[in-house]
């Protein structure tokens, strides 16, 4: 029997995140209860059959209370967030229970661009030069103040939604109006966050892109996983796609990107629970991009597996729950394409998916976009159309898989959504 077996774990998310199945999958593996909270419960469907808490991620005070009230009642082993806006819900209720995870005062600067890069750049980390401006700043009157190339972002989205690269004045006024727009979209402002009054400008920096995914125990950095992200992300916009593991860089190089993490992750104060982190390599080092007090997003935890076939959700659930885990991931390479909306419109069908599931070393596709359902290509898109996994012997190999499937692939989409 699991050690954790009776144990209870409240699990924070958003109801547009794809890993809460996942999560729960890996919960019931352990004979764990799960409990969820989430901030828009009442469109939440339902598969696990389990009500979910009611909270407001934009008030992490409030709801880390409501999370503490339930918990009088309803005894938590740990609690754990899925994704950047539940996390600073999350360290307050940890910490408010005793419970192991990060500062909220942590939680707080990774959700903050502009925070986080004060902090990492104090602690004499290399990070892009950066300045924020008011987003209802006129761009024109910026200019004199801004060097080229630069890339402008929200201080508060993910998955480089609302990123764009500008190389002249042009483009940078073009780029912020664009995210002007975004920031006063529907969707962000129900968000209800403060820091959606900015836009942050940053110096572009040159150089070959990887992800670094980590568990933090007492301050220590555990490396899980180094991705090499083989597309050249050179904007205008940065619209990840492939990821594959391990790394093809040098040992050394490895161990660059290590040490400059761990440094990000001291100086955040990061403490305990998983890590994300972008950097960028050339040949002045180490460029921290950005580190995140969260696991690796969408369906992508689904290209990693440790030892026994162990999930990146089981093992994070495990840490959360105070086991000692000593993670080793499997020996042969993988990898997973976030598939690109590349056209506006409504998806009409996906053809030719068997064919590109027969490509040799593909393991599975996921269209995780609905038939009918409206697309929108970056920067103001904040999904992809889905996922393709590959494994094999080499990263060559499945990056390889990863690309012949997609080519596979089609997808008709409609200018306009057809009466049926």
């Amino acid at each position: 029997m699991s050690p954790h077996a009776g144990k209870t774990v409240l699990l924070l998310c958003t109801t547009t995140g794809y890993q809460a199945r996942a999560f729960a999958a890996a919960a019931k593996q352990l004979g764990t209860s799960v409990v969820f909270g989430t901030d828009r419960c009442h469109v939440l469907e339902d598969p696990w059959r389990d009500g979910a808490l009611a909270l407001r991620f934009e008030e992490p005070d409030v709801s880390a209370a409501k999370v503490v009230e339930y918990a009088g009642r309803h005894r938590l082993h740990a609690v754990v967030a899925i994704g950047d806006l539940p996390a600073p819900t999350a360290a307050r209720a940890a910490q408010a229970l005793r419970l192991p995870g990060p500062s909220p005062r942590a939680a707080d600067i990774c959700r903050d661009k502009y925070r986080s890069r004060e902090c990492l750049r104090r602690a004499g980390l290399n990070v892009p030069a950066f300045q924020g401006f008011a987003r209802n700043s006129e761009p024109q009157q910026l200019l004199p103040a801004v060097s080229f190339p630069c890339v402008l972002k929200p201080l508060t989205l993910s998955g480089s939604r609302g990123v764009i690269r500008a190389n002249d004045g042009g483009e940078f006024v073009a780029a912020f109006g664009r995210i002007r727009k975004l920031l006063a979209s529907p969707d962000v402002g129900v968000l209800r966050d403060p820091a959606a009054g900015f836009i942050q400008v940053e110096q572009y920096i040159e150089g070959a892109e990887f992800a670094l995914e980590g568990l933090v125990e007492g301050g220590r950095l555990r490396v899980l996983a180094l991705f090499d992200k083989p597309d050249p992300l050179v904007g205008p916009f940065f619209e990840e796609t492939i990821y594959v593991t391990p790394s093809r860089l040098a040992a050394a190089r490895e161990q660059e990107i290590a040490n400059a993490v761990q440094g990000a992750v001291t100086a955040l104060d990061l403490r305990h629970g998983p890590v994300h982190a972008e950097v960028r390599v050339n040949f002045e080092g180490v460029w921290i991009l950005e580190v995140a007090a969260r696991p690796i997003g969408g369906l992508c935890a689904r290209s990693l597996r440790f030892q026994n076939g162990m999930s990146l959700e089981e093992l994070i659930l495990r840490h959360a729950l105070g086991e000692k885990v000593e993670p080793a991931r499997e020996s042969q390479a993988s990898g997973v394409m976030m598939i690109p909306i590349v056209q506006a419109g409504f998806l009409e069908a996906v053809e030719s998916i068997e064919e590109a599931e027969r490509t040799p070393g593909v393991e599975a596709i996921e269209i995780t976009a609905k038939v009918r359902q409206q697309l929108l290509p970056l920067p103001e898109g904040a999904s992809y159309l889905g996922f393709i996994f590959a494994r094999g012997e080499t990263p060559e190999f499945v990056e390889q898989a990863l690309r012949q499937a997609h080519g596979k692939l089609r997808f008709v989409v409609s200018p306009v959504l057809k009466v049926v």
